[in-house]
């Protein structure tokens, strides 16, 4: 077994992917100091971790992620020194299955890390999250669901905090490996350098930071006006397609099609005095837990984001995306 074991838990929408896309892009360079990103793929961890946890897709447990873990596990054990595992899924992972984790990964010292963004900036992108992967939900009931709703009951509430309440994440995960294994990284604000954040990310992971090339912008965030036509779209659609079917070609329309549109249009703004209240509450919880910080507990403060509220973007601007969406369809697609 590798003798340290890092994990990356997430939050959600916390620079997971730039600093997944980094270790993934540089596994020379990884492994030039003595670390490994396990998986070919990093889909292989994402699948390992719906295994270990495991989740299902349309009632079922996806083919592909039998036995993922213990694949996982073995290339972790047959490696000498660190391996770093990254995905957000894990945050949710309850005590019990901590200690399970932790277990099955002995006699590895496992840490763990927990990535966490202002929650002005989480809120637009958990809906626009939601509506790549088929929700219906219309911005305005979203926000007042998340305010208001009951966390411990279905719906947007519990799948927004579960995510980003990141004082309990810390604390199940900060006694589940032990204190002095478990760092929290703030994300820094909005405009800085993401090398900032990868800078952060390897003073707790160990890495010398200057042999890795950063990967540009992801790209993958819609503009407000593509939102909206993505969720009108799931709306129309209505569950007809299997989760595999919705990936391949809803999920890829959105990528491919509407994404290289945030260039021309309006992002999703959002400031609510509501959201500069929890995230005070947040600070507060996480300087008391006494958990170990990379950054600053300040960044976790939110600036209004500025943009569009997805209910004023103009008919005229939906039109133009849709129109958009069916013209790479028809450019690029492989025809019947």
């Amino acid at each position: 077994m590798a003798e340290r074991v890092v994990l990356h838990v997430g939050c959600l929408k916390s620079g997971t992917s730039f600093l997944q896309r980094t270790l993934g892009d540089n596994r020379e360079a990884l492994a030039g100091q003595g670390f490994c990103f396990p998986g070919r793929r990093w889909q292989e961890q994402v699948l390992a971790v719906i295994d270990v946890r495991g989740h299902r897709r349309d009632g079922e447990v996806p083919a592909d992620a039998v036995g993922a873990w213990d694949r996982l596990r073995a290339e972790i054990a047959a490696w000498p020194g660190t391996a770093v595992v990254s995905m957000e899924f894990l945050a949710t992972t309850p005590p019990a299955r901590i200690a399970d984790l932790v277990a099955d990964l002995a006699p590895a010292r496992v840490e763990a890390v927990l990535t966490v963004r202002d929650l002005g900036r989480s809120v637009p992108s958990m809906w626009q999250e939601g509506v790549k992967n088929g929700d219906t939900w219309q911005w305005d009931d979203y926000v007042a669901a998340v305010r208001g709703g009951d966390p411990l009951q279905p719906g947007p509430a519990r799948r927004f905090w579960r995510h980003q309440a990141a004082t309990p994440i810390a604390r199940r995960w900060s006694r589940g490996v032990g204190a002095d294994r478990f760092t929290l990284v703030t994300v820094p604000p909005a405009g800085s350098d993401p090398a900032v954040l990868w800078r952060r990310f390897c003073s707790v992971v160990g890495l010398d930071p200057a042999p890795f090339a950063l990967p540009g912008p992801g790209n993958e965030s819609l503009g407000a006006a593509s939102a909206q036509v993505m969720r009108a779209l799931n709306e129309r659609l209505d569950g007809a397609l299997s989760t595999a079917d919705y990936n391949a070609w809803v999920k890829r329309l959105a990528k491919q099609g509407l994404a290289p549109r945030r260039a021309v249009e309006p992002a999703i703004g959002y400031a609510e005095p509501w959201v500069a209240e929890r995230a005070e509450a947040m600070i507060e919880g996480l300087t008391r837990l006494g958990v170990r910080v990379v950054g600053d507990l300040a960044d976790l403060r939110p600036a209004p984001v500025v943009g569009v509220a997805p209910p004023d973007v103009p008919v005229e601007a939906e039109r133009d995306a849709a129109v958009a969406a069916i013209a790479h369809v028809l450019r690029v697609w492989p025809s019947p």
